[in-house]
């Protein structure tokens, strides 16, 4: 059984962070774990408050997991504090988990800001290098290069940037919220990749998180780079269509278990 542990924040309602992270475990047939960040107070609608898991804490359930059980791959989410992102990166670093996904969530779907300003920068600077992926969407792909990311042209100029810039091994930046057709693109240095899918004209809480985290499983099972990305997009578009529109007052969340 391979194991993945998710590194993210707790969204109570249940349809992004650490429980949509659980689910998409599931349903790829890996062993989830999880530590937590942050404790949010959210559900479809909205943020309403966050509150950080203080870092002595957070070192503390990575360290009790890694000395009991081996982990195969990391999926990173909200880290909402300096502290945090330096915990996590000295815990990579010492233990050296050879997959690494990190999906850098700087805001929430309805604007609530997820991650110190301070830290952006201390994310691009540590931890980053220590990734195998990056999946930024094209607005935190916009933030953390300063390029004005529009067009799948700029969403190219982004991934180069922030794999020459941040040493990450690979970078894949979201085209969810551009015009036209959802277009994704793949860098891994040499070579880009690009997916393109029929755009869901359906509103939905919790497709970042899932995505890293399916990919996440995926390279964890022994997936190829270019593949595992293209599995998560199929199994992330599926949730999307066939998603709980009579759960919640907002934006509702994925069918995580649609493979099962």
């Amino acid at each position: 059984m391979k194991t993945v542990l998710s590194i993210a924040g707790s969204d109570p309602s249940g349809g992004a962070g650490i429980q949509a992270d659980l689910k998409t475990f599931c349903a790829y047939k890996v062993y989830g774990m999880a530590a937590i960040t942050a404790l949010t107070a959210q559900n479809t609608v909205g943020v309403d408050e966050v509150y950080p898991v203080p870092s002595a804490f957070l070192i503390k359930q990575l360290k009790v997991i890694y000395e009991d059980i081996r982990i195969d791959a990391i999926k990173i989410g909200m880290l909402a504090t300096v502290e945090n992102v330096i915990a996590v990166s000295q815990f990579i670093e010492e233990t050296r988990v050879p997959i690494i996904v990190l999906d850098p969530v700087l805001t929430s779907t309805s604007g609530w800001s997820l991650l110190d300003e301070d830290a952006i920068k201390l994310l691009k600077e540590t931890l980053f290098s220590l990734c195998t992926l990056v999946t930024p969407n094209i607005m935190e792909a916009s933030i953390l290069t300063g390029i004005k990311v529009t067009d799948v042209n700029s969403m190219k100029d982004a991934a180069t940037a922030l794999f020459l810039k941040t040493g990450a091994k690979s970078v894949f930046i979201k085209g969810g919220h551009l015009e036209g057709k959802a277009v994704d693109i793949l860098f891994d240095g040499m070579k880009f990749e690009t997916y393109e899918a029929p755009r869901v004209q359906k509103l939905t809480h919790g497709t970042g998180c899932t995505l890293s985290a399916a990919i996440a499983a995926g390279l964890a099972k022994g997936t190829d780079m270019k593949t595992a990305v293209s599995q998560a997009k199929g199994y992330v578009l599926s949730g999307i269509k066939s998603g709980f529109d009579d759960i919640g007052k907002g934006n509702p969340p994925l069918n995580h278990f649609v493979p099962i």
